[in-house]
């Protein structure tokens, strides 16, 4: 091994690029396990790594993608070997630590799991960090006492790649999911893999935000923050719960307490970026075996190679995704 390809970003002054370049084992940064990149994905975070306004690399030249599968090449760590096949997601990657958009990858040991059987590595990237998130979401709604006889879940943004695999994941558990979309168009997607109803952004949040409204769903799982949050609590049935992990919809939630303290409302904040190993180890399994969607394939809206990153990565900043864009290195 020579020379490898990656997608590099560099922002100097004010000139900035995103382009394929070669590297050596030399220019990554330092880590106990070197791994031959398999498959990554395109995540909101990487679209954002690869403008010069998305405050997400810390440092240029930078490799993004926070994503990686791959088979260990060499390691420094007793508990991988050459041969193991890996994944690698979250902590500094992709934002601070050379991520997945190359060939291969150097990764501190602490943040690799090893892949649980039920998984091949392109299904794990299929899955990804949009997928752990989903299962994350949906492990805090089961240890908040949500069951399926407690009536519809609600999955905001439901096109993206967390909704899609809430609505999946959710579905195959014996869930009633109502799928909320902006995108009409997409309706027979979201039924395709598991939406029992769609429902309008609109009908969710329709420019109001009332401090009570009627009790229409058991939960719900919320990528979408912003003031739509504010609206869903408002809908939650007594004892209910909302997962919340996005912002797209903005940072500022203008709520009462009335939801949290007269209908005894749960928000549940997702962090699947520094979630201890435990729970990651856990979620992972429950993504092999019971929360494994049947149809990992549908959620696939794309396979792309690394020369055609660049062209895609914008795709999400424009909310024209849908589902997940897999990378195949």
């Amino acid at each position: 091994m020579q020379s490898f390809d990656a997608l590099v970003v560099n922002k100097q002054e004010e000139q900035f690029s995103v382009d394929i370049q070669k590297l050596t084992v030399e220019d990554l940064p330092a880590g106990e396990v070197l791994i031959r990149v398999q498959y990554s994905g395109v995540n909101y975070k990487d679209s954002l790594a690869a403008i010069p306004n998305g405050n997400i690399v810390k440092n240029y030249p930078f490799v993004p993608g926070i994503d990686l599968a791959g088979v260990v090449v060499s390691s420094d760590d007793q508990r991988f070997k050459e041969g193991d096949e890996v994944i690698a997601t979250s902590y500094e990657i992709g934002v601070a630590h050379f991520g997945g958009y190359s060939e291969y990858a150097r990764i501190p040991a602490q943040w690799i799991v090893p892949l649980p059987k039920g998984l091949s590595l392109k299904e794990a990237m299929t899955i990804g960090t949009a997928g752990f998130t989903a299962a994350l979401s949906v492990l805090r709604l089961e240890e908040n006492g949500v069951k399926s006889e407690k009536g519809k879940v609600l999955v905001a943004g439901a096109t993206g790649g967390v909704g899609s695999f809430a609505v999946s994941i959710l579905s195959k558990l014996g869930f009633e999911v109502e799928a909320s979309t902006g995108k009409e168009s997409e309706a027979a997607y979201l039924k395709k893999i598991g939406a029992s109803s769609i429902v309008s952004r609109e009908e969710v949040y329709d420019g109001k935000v009332r401090a009570l409204g009627k009790q229409k769903w058991a939960a719900a799982v919320d990528p979408v923050g912003g003031e739509p949050l504010a609206a869903l609590l408002s809908q939650i049935q007594y004892g209910g719960s909302v997962a919340v992990s996005g912002l797209t919809a903005g940072t500022s939630v203008p709520t009462t307490v009335f939801p949290f303290i007269l209908r005894g409302v749960n928000l549940l904040g997702i962090d699947s970026v520094y979630c201890d190993m435990e729970t990651r180890l856990k979620v992972w399994e429950r993504l092999a075996t019971d929360f494994k969607p049947a149809n990992l394939e549908d959620v696939i809206q794309q396979e792309v190679t690394l020369s055609e990153l660049p062209e895609v990565l914008p795709t999400l900043l424009k909310g024209q995704a849908r589902g997940r864009i897999l990378v195949k290195l």
